[in-house]
């Protein structure tokens, strides 16, 4: 297993499939899950010839389950080691979810050179919560619904979110998959509780609009319009005005999991994206 070691001596495990010589393709998972999230999507890009990397965030997965360190600046300088680490350049980053913003933190900061283009998948940005700045938001009590649901039962929590709104399993005639809420199960109970918790407030209450802003290479922006996760009005609709060089496409239907539940079309925009 490959791990690099933070400035803070996190161990922070990662994937690094294909010619070290081809384009990266970097993918980075959503709340609470693991690398393990993009099979699909490293089999398909490994198949089409691309060097692809994942990595497990800080508290997740096979990671250090850290008790500090769990935010956005962070997670970004983890991001930041990685690169180096790997010597990455003109790579693709794809974030899903939490690992959305990840992305958008990440990217701004990037070392020039590094990132070719990003794409955000049913993401966190701009921001979460509801707030005076951000009246379309979710409101605190969500969040902090989460945090106690998480505390009372984590087990039957991360039962409960893939089975219900996650991939849409809760809408009238859904093709629910047992395979992928266990797996879904798997990867969240793999992670720490306590950097779980922490990282409800970093993909809830971080504002990644000066961050999109900052962003000037091209920017695929994903969504669904039926995600009960990451409402698309106050996400993707308003990420696709901030950044410079945005596209934005809405997949009529689809679920927050839809990298998972619709692969094959999510797969072949990818792919035309990152070959434009």
């Amino acid at each position: 297993m490959s791990f690099i070691t933070t400035k803070d001596g996190a161990q922070i495990f990662y994937k690094d499939w294909g010619p070290k010589t081809a384009q990266p393709v970097v993918f980075h998972h959503g709340w609470p899950l693991t690398a393990d999230d993009w099979d699909n999507q490293m089999m398909f890009f490994l198949g089409q010839g691309y060097r692809v990397i994942a990595h497990d965030r800080r508290g997740h997965g096979r990671s250090s389950q850290t008790d500090t360190g769990n935010e956005m600046d962070t997670y970004a300088a983890d991001v930041i080691a990685l690169a180096a680490a790997l010597d990455l350049k003109g790579a693709v980053h794809i974030g899903h979810s939490t690992g959305g913003g990840e992305v958008a933190h990440y990217v701004a900061r990037a070392e020039k050179g590094r990132v070719s283009k990003a794409v955000l998948v049913g993401a966190v940005p701009p921001v979460m919560v509801k707030s005076d700045k951000n009246p379309g938001g979710l409101p605190m009590e969500v969040f902090d619904g989460f945090r106690a649901q998480l505390v009372a039962n984590r087990a039957q929590f991360y039962r409960d979110i893939p089975a219900g709104p996650f991939y849409g399993f809760n809408r009238p005639g859904a093709k629910v998959s047992e395979g992928v809420i266990d797996n879904w199960w798997r990867q969240g109970m793999m992670g720490g509780i306590k950097a779980h918790y922490d990282c409800i407030k970093a993909f809830s209450e971080t504002d990644f609009t000066e961050d999109l802003k900052k962003i000037d290479v091209p920017v695929l922006i994903m969504h669904g319009d039926d995600d009960q996760i990451v409402p698309i009005a106050d996400s993707a609709l308003l990420s696709a005005k901030l950044v410079k060089n945005g596209t934005l496409k809405v997949y009529k239907g689809f679920p927050h999991g839809m990298a998972t539940t619709h692969a094959d079309t999510i797969n072949a925009d990818l792919l035309a994206f990152i070959k434009a």
